[in-house]
């Protein structure tokens, strides 16, 4: 992913923060043997205190045998982009329709190294990690070795502990564009009122007097 330096987070807490409520991605794996990587989308939680991710999948998932073979993995997040006409983006000097169209988002990739968990109590408490996390309101039991509800099923999936070994983000919002372009954007995001654009207007404005 190209980052360029007006795009690049301006510290660590600025993509750990978007990422601790954006927690939805596809982890991608080599594949074996000259196959193409696997790639799979999945819920999961960031930890940042530790600098891990848990997640789990199911024991019949296909990707088991290339994720042991070489734990060196990718997550990748992206979210609140959106479509930036190209009027939006034309300098003030310039007719409209000289106006570069393009896309903001912002994105994370994390570099990690995979550790699959399989003792039953380890996965019992990975997954009570992540209910809580999704699920802060309660509502559900709480798995736990051998007890119902969940007990039966904890030997149907894998736990997995994705450590932290790189990172790279960008959070991509006319961050080079002069001030008078970033307003006229932002109105017209407002005015769009499409999905995303209520994000996207909000991180333009945030970095800009972040």
């Amino acid at each position: 992913m190209l980052v360029h330096p007006w795009d690049a987070p301006r510290d660590d807490a600025e993509w750990q923060q978007w990422l601790a409520v954006h927690d939805f991605g596809q982890l991608a794996v080599n594949g074996l043997d000259g196959e193409p990587p696997h790639v799979q989308p999945l819920h999961f939680v960031y930890d940042a205190e530790h600098g891990e991710v848990v997640t789990h999948l199911a024991r019949p998932n296909p990707i088991w045998p290339a994720l042991l073979a070489d734990p060196e993995v990718v997550l990748s997040v992206v979210d609140d982009y959106v479509y930036v006409p190209g009027p939006w983006q034309a300098a003030p000097e310039d007719p409209p329709e000289h106006g570069t169209p393009t896309s903001f988002y912002a994105a994370v990739q994390l570099r990690c190294r995979a550790h699959v968990v399989d003792d039953p109590a380890e996965k019992a408490e990975l997954l009570n990690r992540q209910v809580g996390h999704f699920q802060p309101e309660g509502g559900s039991a709480r798995v736990a070795v051998g007890e119902v509800p969940y007990g039966r099923m904890l030997s149907g999936l894998r736990g997995v502990r994705l450590e932290v070994t790189g990172v790279r983000a960008k959070f991509k919002y006319a961050n080079h564009r002069t001030e008078e372009v970033k307003d006229r954007i932002a109105a017209n995001l407002v005015q769009r009122s499409g999905p995303r654009d209520a994000a996207a207007r909000d991180h333009l404005l945030r970095r800009r007097t972040g």
